[in-house]
């Protein structure tokens, strides 16, 4: 009986040191990452790009706004910078909807070898001057909205313009410029 009970202790210790010894071993495999995937990982490149706002009055520049945002091609969908003011607007008597006034900027980049895609789409929408109204309940604000949508091919480090937009009540254009410099 002895004899049973030594034979089944040594059985037990054998199976839990070999169960102990493989479970080691497959954790330290997952926790080392393969040598051919950390080859293989391409680093981030991450880039800053500055818009400039130009507006221009009979070719005169008259206004100039700035604004920039990082981006990494390929680590998130887009990028996008938004500063304005949401307008109540009465939709039907006594029913309030809220629209936004302001600069809306979205931007994509695509980076394929050493070439640099970027997409940009850009919304200005402000108040006309009361003089362009043609409207004929006075109460309501006259809205003036700009869109620019543009796919290119950018240089390093030099401004592009990326869009270019007439007032059709005035003789003022708006140009968007961009510039993407490599941050890393």
């Amino acid at each position: 009986m002895l004899r049973n009970w030594l034979l089944c202790s040594a059985v037990a210790i054998i199976v839990l040191s070999g169960s102990l010894l493989a479970q080691k071993s497959t954790t330290e495999a997952k926790s080392e990452p393969p040598a051919a995937a950390t080859q293989d990982a391409k680093p981030l490149t991450a880039y800053r790009l500055n818009f400039t706002l130009n507006e221009l009055d009979e070719g005169k520049k008259i206004n100039t706004r700035q604004y920039a945002l990082n981006i990494v091609p390929g680590y998130q969908l887009s990028n996008e910078l938004k500063i304005g003011t949401r307008v109540p607007i009465e939709a039907k008597q006594g029913e309030m909807q809220y629209i936004d006034v302001g600069t809306n900027i979205w931007s994509r980049m695509v980076q394929q070898g050493d070439a640099v895609e970027l997409e940009v789409h850009a919304d200005l929408t402000n108040f006309a001057v009361p003089d362009q109204s043609t409207q004929s309940q006075p109460s309501m604000p006259l809205l003036r909205q700009l869109r620019i949508s543009a796919s290119t091919v950018v240089t390093l480090g030099k401004s592009m313009v990326v869009g270019v937009v007439d007032d059709p009540n005035s003789k003022r254009q708006y140009q968007l410029e961009v510039t993407v410099t490599q941050l890393r």
